[in-house]
């Protein structure tokens, strides 16, 4: 039994301005049913002695600690650069524009 229906789909893919052919409609409304049964299926397993989760892994921050140091300087930044000019990266044009 569908419970998702073809005009329903219709519906949602005009509230989104979304052009779809008649083929497309009956194919999303078979598909979106099918998700709408997934999600059934998994609440009726998903009881009141079963803990909510949202990552089946704890997660930890890996990051170091956020501490101001004195950023580089322009010499510093630019000395691994291939090339400079002005005190600024100098980079191939890719653009095919007139400087």
């Amino acid at each position: 039994m569908s419970t998702i229906s073809r005009d329903e789909v219709a519906r949602l893919a005009g509230l989104a301005r979304i052009d779809l052919t008649d083929a497309e409609l009956t194919r999303l409304a078979g598909e979106l049913d099918v998700i709408v049964e997934s999600v059934a299926r998994v609440q009726e397993v998903a009881t009141d002695d079963v803990p909510a989760t949202s990552h089946p892994i704890p997660l930890t921050n890996v990051f170091r600690a956020d501490v101001a140091e004195e950023p580089l300087t322009v010499e510093q930044a630019l000395s691994g650069a291939p090339d400079a000019e002005d005190g600024r990266f100098s980079v191939p044009q890719i653009l095919g524009e007139e400087a």
